[in-house]
């Protein structure tokens, strides 16, 4: 087995044990190789399951974290998807793989350079890329089959829930920032409903107009 391989199973074998169970998202985390995703100084570390340091005080989502989130998006293949916090794009890649497109967005211009040419390096042609404030969602794009946001607030942001059509998921991680429970949502006739935790979690605060204050 190659080093890359021998990296990428155990990627796989941490969000095994995490608990997702999904074969497509499971070979998506195979297919994907993370190391296109982290900072050069830190690719030796791209097969470990952590967070690793992106600048601005932030981490990458660690792997399995992020597909505990997708995972409670049920993706199926054919969605239309808004991504609320770009990062280096590893996450976004992942979810360009298993959904038809994805808008993402990034609030960090540096950031989003960085995961435009990430994205671009491994093919991928179904992402939307915008630099700019999340909290409000891309409007214009809208109604999206899922969503999900990788930054905390203590609500989902009225924007979001109401850029999501109804049957929708959303996944996000609710609290003050630094202590959550990433929550799955469904988006019913009555409103944006709550279904299940996914994992408690430590997320950065999410900045925005409907957010935080920057």
């Amino acid at each position: 087995m190659s080093g890359a391989a021998h990296s990428a199973e155990a990627l796989v074998r941490a969000v095994r044990a995490a608990g997702v169970r999904d074969e497509r998202l499971l070979g998506a985390v195979r297919a994907t190789p993370r190391a296109a995703f982290v900072p050069t100084g830190h690719r030796a570390d791209a097969h470990r399951d952590i967070p690793l340091p992106i600048g601005h005080g932030q981490v990458t989502t660690q792997p399995s974290l992020s597909a505990l989130m997708i995972d409670g998006l049920a993706l199926s293949g054919d969605e239309h998807v808004l991504e609320v916090g770009t990062g280096l794009g590893f996450q976004t890649a992942l979810l360009a793989t298993l959904a038809a497109d994805v808008v993402t967005v990034e609030l960090r211009p540096d950031l989003a350079e960085q995961a435009r040419r990430n994205l671009a390096g491994q093919g991928l042609r179904n992402v939307e890329l915008r630099v700019g404030d999340g909290s409000g969602g891309v409007p214009e794009r809208a109604p999206y089959d899922a969503v999900v946001v990788s930054a905390a607030f203590p609500e989902v942001p009225a924007p979001l829930s109401a850029q999501l059509r109804p049957g929708g998921r959303l996944v996000q991680p609710v609290g003050p920032g630094g202590r959550e429970q990433v929550v799955s949502f469904l988006r019913t006739a009555r409103g944006l409903e709550p279904r299940r935790v996914l994992t408690p979690a430590c997320f950065v605060r999410l900045r925005g107009r409907y957010g935080f204050d920057s």
